[in-house]
């Protein structure tokens, strides 16, 4: 098996894309100085703005700390019609920034176009995540109408820049349980779009951590890149039996340190190396006001997986 490279994310410190939780302000240096300083290689780009957005800028940060580049998140509202013109502009945008700085970096692992629904806009599902059900879905041409987004964006990624596309399934987005991931999937082309396996995601979107190596296993063909989050099971108790919105479970920790919720990492190393998986999985842990020090939890998160062998 080709080494495992280990990345993190502007995410686990508190930069997150979403307004109303409350996340903490920092700079791209000092986020970018704390990840290398606590053993990772490889960083996601994080929201527009928040690094460089110049390739020559952005690659020289990078290379001052030994860094890749591993991918750049992108909602999309795919639902509606009216977005897939704006969403592929943004996508592509910022597609050509990762391919750009990549080729400054000379890293050799290329990075990845991370689509995911513009999760956490639409109330129903904001405020049942971790409680879906099928009635809170799409409809038939609501799916027909996400997966045609989805396929326009990634060929037009592919044919501007040559990198590929994966799509995030995400808690308070509509595409969050396992009957979701397998109807996006269906009506993707497979060639285009790839999965992004989110273990503290699928967990948090399926109840819990029983079903994630069936998960791996059935979607192993779509699954391009990995994350690796964690997902408290006690919290997710709390949010299910009290009806917390999203918002609320991330606020109390649902995402924790790794080897501190119920996901099975050694499985999905395991689940990795039989599959000859190579490049980057990237660590995420979002990391709010009160929930402790980014940087402290950074270090312990890459001690963990030291500690399994990665």
């Amino acid at each position: 098996m080709s080494k495992l490279l280990v990345g993190n994310a502007p995410c686990s410190w508190g930069t997150l894309e979403f307004e109303n939780v409350g996340g903490r302000s920092i700079d791209y240096a000092t986020m970018l100085d704390e990840l290398a300083e606590t053993g990772y290689v490889g960083t996601e780009l994080g929201d527009w703005g928040f690094m460089p957005t110049e390739p020559e800028a952005l690659a020289a940060e990078l290379n001052r700390r030994g860094l890749a580049l591993t991918g750049a998140f992108v909602p999309v509202a795919l639902k509606y019609p009216s977005h897939h013109e704006e969403g592929v502009a943004a996508a592509v945008r910022t597609a050509r920034l990762l391919a750009e700085t990549a080729q400054r970096t000379g890293q050799a692992v290329a990075p990845f176009l991370v689509l995911a629904d513009d999760n956490g806009r639409e109330a129903v599902r904001t405020q049942n995540a971790g409680r879906i059900t099928p009635e809170m879905g799409l409809s038939e041409e609501e799916w027909r109408i996400f997966a045609q987004g989805a396929n326009r964006i990634a060929r037009a990624v592919q044919a501007e820049t040559g990198l590929r596309t994966v799509f995030h399934h995400h808690c308070a987005g509509y595409v969050e349980t396992h009957a979701e991931i397998e109807r996006l999937l269906a009506l993707t082309e497979p060639t285009l779009v790839g999965l992004v396996f989110d273990a503290g995601h699928y967990a948090y979107g399926n109840q819990g951590c029983g079903g994630v190596s069936h998960a791996l296993e059935q979607f192993a063909d779509r699954i391009w890149y990995v994350h690796f989050k964690d997902c408290s099971e006690a919290v997710l108790r709390q949010a299910l039996e009290n009806g917390w919105d999203y918002f609320a479970a991330i606020r109390h920790g649902v995402f924790c340190e790794l080897g501190q919720g119920c996901v099975d990492f050694v499985a999905i190393k395991q689940w990795l190396e039989r599959r000859n998986y190579s490049g980057f999985i990237t660590v995420e842990q979002d990391v709010l006001p009160g929930m402790g020090s980014p940087k402290e939890s950074a270090a312990r998160n890459r001690a963990y997986l030291r500690s399994i062998g990665l």
